[in-house]
């Protein structure tokens, strides 16, 4: 059955739209996964997204997102009223549909160490996929938010992250976790007096012997006494609970509730438990409700066909992307896939027990780069999209054309690096290849050669993808060291070549 996931990460920016513009367009890049709120704050200069959808989806659009709100927020020139450590602050994963609590834990490690190695972001782990006790809590990471702990990260053993440097660039820290769903949930007294709702605050909350699972604070909004409360576990205190508690507590005061409302999402669940509690339908089944039971019928459906589309498609589709970079790195994959297998056909074979200690670090290194590679199909995307964005920025003003021309060069630089790096792969790919062409099972060398013209291939496009990028900057001084290195592995890779033909005619005899 398909699953679905939730992801709701925050970002530290609400001032400037079209910033997260970028970040939400990142986010809608990835066809497996909807875009299903935005919310932003100005004082606290604070943005929520909120998208679903299957697990590789959500992973591949939070990374995208992480990535683009990186490139965009200095941390440095931050400010605003809430908390906050990074530029991306945190980012939750929730289970809704045949997911489970650990799948959303292996997503949030593995999301962890992919932007710790590959964005040089410090990440923290935090509720279920903390990794110590005292990082279960959000606020005790957030400690002295981003100024704090850029003084202590370097010398401080207990603020040591749990992937990525301990040291902050400019874009700050990431807190990553999976939690169960929550909701952001107001009570508005009938009082202007705030005291009363610090009072009710104080009692419904745990941290004051009140409710399990609900924070709590009571603040002044727009003239009239509100409980702002997070109920982080909906199933074990229930939304009605939470709102007759305060009832009660309110009509000691001789107050009661003018109304409430909701902060972003909450799920239906939570509101049919309501309804359920407070019309006594002790006896419902939650597959009375119209509306369950068509979706339940929808999904059967839907897990019978077979709507997604193959890398090849979406490669033909009349869009910007995938492009000539992307394939780059699909045909690097490819070609690091048949290396792999050609080490995997060598192992176990007596013939070739000499090198089969070699075949086996070659079959692992050979996998990483693999997994690399595929990760470059989606980067190379975003990275152009990214460019686009930069674009579409406002340039009313000198100061808007200083900013756009700066988020220009910075998102192009870093789409002429991405197919740097996938050239670097690509190498690294033919040395492997042809070592498997050398040594490797004889009956596969054609497969060896075949892994070496993939990765031949994902080198010249991606080649290519880093020339224009770099030709498209007005000081093209600023990619002169990338096209040095470019140059440096295009004059191996041909070495490298005119290895794999004397080895084919020697060895192969072709």
């Amino acid at each position: 059955m398909t699953q679905l996931i939730e992801c709701i990460p925050n970002f530290s920016e609400a001032r400037r739209p079209e910033i997260i513009d970028q970040i939400a367009a990142a986010i809608q890049s990835v066809s497996e996964v909807k875009l299903l709120d935005r919310s932003s704050d100005l004082d606290h200069n604070r943005t929520v997204l909120t998208f679903a959808g299957s697990p590789d989806g959500v992973e591949k659009a939070a990374f995208r997102a992480i990535q683009t709100a990186a490139e965009l927020i200095d941390l440095d020139q931050h400010t605003g009223a809430h908390p906050r450590i990074g530029a991306t602050d945190v980012c939750p994963f929730v289970p809704l549909s045949n997911a489970s609590m650990d799948d959303c834990i292996a997503i949030a490690q593995r999301l962890g160490q992919r932007v710790g190695s590959e964005l040089g972001i410090p990440v923290y782990f935090y509720e279920a996929a903390a990794t110590r006790p005292e990082r279960t809590n959000l606020e005790n990471i957030r400690k002295g938010q981003y100024e704090g702990l850029k003084a202590e990260i370097e010398s401080d053993p207990n603020r040591k992250p749990d992937f990525g440097p301990s040291k902050l660039p400019k874009a700050g820290a990431t807190v990553i976790g999976a939690r169960n769903p929550l909701i952001a949930f107001n009570v508005y007294l009938t009082t202007e007096d705030v005291d009363i709702a610090k009072k009710v605050a104080k009692a419904v909350r745990q941290s004051s012997g009140g409710l399990r699972y609900v924070k709590g604070l009571g603040l002044l909004v727009d003239g009239r006494a509100q409980v702002s409360m997070n109920l982080t576990n909906f199933r074990e205190t229930p939304v009605a609970r939470v709102v007759e508690f305060i009832r009660r507590e309110a009509q000691r005061y001789g107050v009661g509730i003018h109304h409430s409302e909701l902060v972003g999402l909450i799920p239906q669940e939570a509101l049919v438990d309501a309804a359920v509690w407070y019309t006594q339908l002790d006896q419902f089944d939650k597959e009375q409700i119209l509306e369950s039971r068509l979706f339940s019928a929808l999904a059967a459906d839907s897990d019978s066909a077979d709507s997604g589309l193959s890398f090849p498609d979406e490669l033909a589709a009349p869009t910007p992307t995938p492009g000539g970079g992307s394939a780059g790195a699909f045909a690097g994959a490819m070609g690091a896939a048949l290396v792999a297998m050609v080490a995997g056909l060598t192992i176990g074979k007596k013939k070739y027990a000499e090198v089969e200690a070699e075949m086996q670090a070659i079959r692992v290194v050979a996998e990483n780069l693999r997994e690399e590679l595929t990760h470059a199909v989606e980067d190379d995307s975003v990275a152009f999209e990214t460019v686009m964005g930069a674009f579409k920025l406002p340039k009313s003003t000198n100061e808007e054309k200083k900013a756009r021309d700066a988020a220009i060069v910075q998102a192009t630089l870093n789409a002429a690096h991405i197919p740097l790096h996938v050239c670097e792969d690509a190498v690294k790919v033919m040395e492997l290849a042809l070592k498997c062409a050398e040594r490797g099972n004889l009956n596969a060398i054609s497969d060896s050669a075949s892994g070496f013209a993939m990765s031949r291939a994902a080198f010249t496009a991606a080649g290519y993808n880093v020339k224009i990028n770099v030709a498209s900057l007005e000081d093209k001084s600023l990619g002169e060291k990338m096209l040095e290195e470019l140059a440096e592995l295009e004059s191996e890779a041909d070495k490298l070549e005119k290895e794999l033909r004397k080895t084919m005619k020697e060895r192969g005899g072709i």
